[in-house]
């Protein structure tokens, strides 16, 4: 018998400054197109050099976690600040999201 064993590619993108109205739309669709590809079955975003998140950028992230769902792959998020992780809180996003 053989085994097989499948490496998952891992995509880091790390967004940083402000995540709002502004560039949410370029944010969606690095995330889109990170997500698109044909070799990423896991998409990490690392939020360590965000300083905030306002509704449009957290409608980017529910967008894509959405599409990665329908892909079959997986949105995580790591290096979420304190003051980012009370917004997923407040909106319990937190239970949708998979932040580590």
């Amino acid at each position: 018998m053989q085994a097989v064993l499948k490496c998952p590619k891992i995509t880091v993108i790390r967004p940083q400054g402000c995540l709002n109205a502004v560039n949410a739309l370029e944010f969606e669709r690095d995330l889109t197109t990170a997500l698109a590809q044909d070799d990423t079955s896991i998409l990490v975003v690392d939020l360590a050099a965000v300083e905030s998140l306002d509704s449009a950028g957290l409608m980017a992230l529910v967008s894509a976690l959405k599409l990665a769902g329908s892909l079959g792959r997986s949105l995580q998020l790591c290096s979420v600040s304190p003051s980012i992780k009370i917004i997923f809180e407040l909106t319990q996003l937190d239970r949708v999201f998979e932040i580590s």
